[in-house]
């Protein structure tokens, strides 16, 4: 488990009084899951979405089906549109969402399993995407961005 980024993850948003709101599709809810395993996460975490089919992207945060189309559910603009849309659906001040080929089947040669997109937004700073290429299992792939997703979390935190 990634206790000791969550904890910093958590001390951060406390510092600030802010709430965080998560948006997951390849990592399955694994990011909400470690953050609600710390005692006073509620105080934080505001909740999230697992929106792992693309009418779940729309329906649960908002993302157009015409961005889907365009780019692919695996892209830095849906990553994006998630993560802005679980901070205004939720009512959070900062979000992420991840969205990737977890494996070990449906990759392509333009998008192969362990690629993922992490998208982070903030109430008061914009959004962003960055992109992975994790190595691995389904598990290990999965592991490996809902670990990254946090760190994006920290590093984010850190410049605001």
């Amino acid at each position: 488990m990634a206790d000791g980024v969550v904890r910093s993850v958590m001390a951060l948003l406390l510092a600030r009084g802010w709430r965080l709101a998560t948006a997951e599709s390849c990592t399955g809810g694994l990011i909400a899951h470690w953050l609600t395993a710390v005692p006073g996460s509620s105080t934080v975490y505001a909740g999230g979405a697992v929106a792992y089919a693309n009418e779940a992207k729309t329906a649960l945060l908002g993302v157009p089906a015409a961005l889907i189309a365009r780019h692919g559910a695996v892209s830095g603009p849906v990553a994006e549109a998630m993560a802005r849309g679980a901070l205004e659906r939720l009512g959070a001040d900062v979000a992420v969402s991840t969205t990737g080929i977890a494996g070990p089947s449906g990759g392509t040669a333009e998008k192969p399993v362990g690629l993922v997109y992490i998208g982070l937004a903030l109430r008061q700073g914009g959004c962003r995407s960055q992109e992975w290429h994790f190595d691995g299992t389904r598990q290990g792939v999965q592991i490996a961005a809902g670990q990254a997703a946090l760190e994006m979390i920290v590093s984010g935190l850190a410049v605001e």
